[in-house]
Order: structure tokens, then C-alpha cells, then sequence
């Protein structure tokens, strides 16, 4: 198989335990092809093939990981407005700093 060229980057932010089984499949996977593999390579492949499927229990982990993250959000903008942070406009002075317009960090 070759390398697709139309590659992006991706961050992945996963479990400890998720790394340490991705860890053990790479070694399992060195071991058993007589060649070095790396966590990335497993979390690759398990990625795409877990694309190609259609599984009930792929769907529910799915629904699952956004239920998490709509909780956290939520939670942070309830935090964020009881601080007094609400909600605030698009452009709104907050993350301006006192540069002048159009010029650049170097």
C-alpha cells in the first residue's frame, strides 16, 4: 500500500488507556511482520478500517464521545457566565491586544 499523498494533520487527544492498547498492538504487530511498527500506524489503520464498517457498537461510541463533549462545552459556558463571561459578540475587545491594526508578530 502507498502512502496517499493528500495526507492532513490531525490532533488526537485519546485515553491513556486507549495509547497504552494502540502501544500493545504495535508491539504485537512488530513482533509478528519482522518490522518496526508505530502507535500511529496502528491508530491509522484502526481509523480507516473502522471507516469502511457500518457497526452499531462504532455508532453508539460515537454518540457516546459527543454526549462527553456537549456536557464539557456546556459546562465551561455555564462557568464562563457565572464568572461573567457570558456570551460575548463576534469581534467583541477580548482578545484584542494593543498592536496596530495590520501589523505583525515576528
Amino acid at each position: 500500500m502507498v502512502m496517499p499523498e493528500d495526507r492532513a494533520r490531525v490532533l488526537l487527544i485519546l485515553s491513556r488507556d486507549a495509547l497504552d492498547r494502540a502501544r500493545v498492538a504495535a508491539a504485537k504487530a512488530t513482533i509478528s511482520l519482522k518490522i518496526p511498527v508505530s502507535r500511529q500506524i496502528v491508530l491509522r489503520a484502526l481509523i480507516e478500517e473502522g471507516l469502511k464498517r457500518d457497526h452499531p457498537a462504532l455508532l453508539a461510541n460515537v454518540e457516546g464521545q459527543a454526549k462527553a463533549v456537549r456536557f464539557a462545552r456546556s459546562a465551561a459556558g455555564r462557568a464562563g457566565v457565572e464568572a461573567g463571561r457570558g456570551n460575548l459578540p463576534f469581534g467583541s475587545p477580548r482578545g484584542l491586544s494593543s498592536r496596530e491594526p495590520g501589523s505583525r508578530r515576528t
